[in-house]
């Protein structure tokens, strides 16, 4: 029986989806959009869940994009549905986007445990992570010009808004690669580390993530993605809407008595 295209698996508090094709440098077929799209669901809605952590399979690499041979090409007519998975993003082409987090929200924080090369997808739904761990010998491009093709998993939107205009535009205008030490440089990731490190920085992250208040986790999150494209004004009268109902949680007390005695916290998500 075949493996499948992601591996999703939770873990005191931890999910962990793991991009899993590593024949193709875990290159992003139908299978793998809808299983990460009905991943990222339960990611969402499960109250156990504290964070996640997004990687690939085997240290070549993190993600190659899109199947440029098998699924592109059924996405553009030239060959029809060849399983399930296809047919099933036939019927429902936004299972991409969600599977790319381009049209549906986590609140919960994502880390991207970048284990190898990431290119044109990869580094698409990276710019949806929040903490991102790169190892030292990966580079990262959005190459989908270099074949003639539009990035749509969001970068021309998201891009300019995390990094300096004129290195997105270069990133997103010329399809070359940039090294793991240039992607921190220009704060496109958080730390780059020996490849063999990759997770275990990672879920270093994650644990702390995991301590930290859920709800008040969430909210800081959900403020972020709510107030983006806001006017300043616009973006901290959501601020306080959604921050507001925090003080009155059963963590929200917990927490300051804790500290007060001295002792772990104990979070219940409410």
């Amino acid at each position: 029986m075949a493996e499948p295209a992601l591996v999703y698996e939770k873990k005191d508090g931890v999910a962990v989806l793991r991009m899993n094709r590593p024949e193709v440098r875990n290159a992003m077929n139908a299978e793998m959009f809808c299983r990460l799209a009905d991943a990222w669901k339960d990611v969402h809605s499960d109250p156990g869940v504290r964070c996640a952590i997004l990687t690939g399979t085997g240290d070549e690499a993190f993600c190659a994009g899109g199947d440029l041979d098998g699924f592109i090409p059924m996405m553009m007519g030239v060959k029809p549905p060849r399983d399930e998975w296809d047919q099933r993003v036939k019927d429902d082409f936004d299972i991409i986007f969600r599977g790319l987090l381009r049209s549906y929200d986590v609140y919960k924080p994502i880390i991207a445990a970048v284990n190898g090369h990431s290119y044109a997808g990869g580094t698409e739904i990276l710019q949806v992570t929040d903490i991102r761990v790169v190892a030292d010998d990966a580079r990262l491009a959005i190459s989908e010009v270099k074949r003639s093709l539009f990035p749509m998993g969001g970068s021309t939107a998201r891009l300019v808004r995390q990094i300096p205009w004129a290195v997105a535009m270069e990133i997103l205008l010329t399809g070359e690669p940039i090294s793991a030490q240039e992607a921190l440089r220009v704060g496109l990731v958080n730390k780059v580390v020996p490849r063999g490190r990759v997770m275990d920085e990672a879920m270093r992250y994650a644990q702390i993530l995991a301590e930290n208040g859920p709800v008040a986790v969430q909210a800081v999150k959900q403020s972020v993605l709510a107030g983006s494209g806001l006017s300043i004004e616009d973006a901290l009268a959501k601020e306080m809407e959604i921050g507001i109902p925090v003080s009155s949680t059963e963590d929200a007390r917990e927490g300051p008595r804790a500290f007060k005695e001295k002792r772990r916290p104990v979070y219940k998500g409410r």
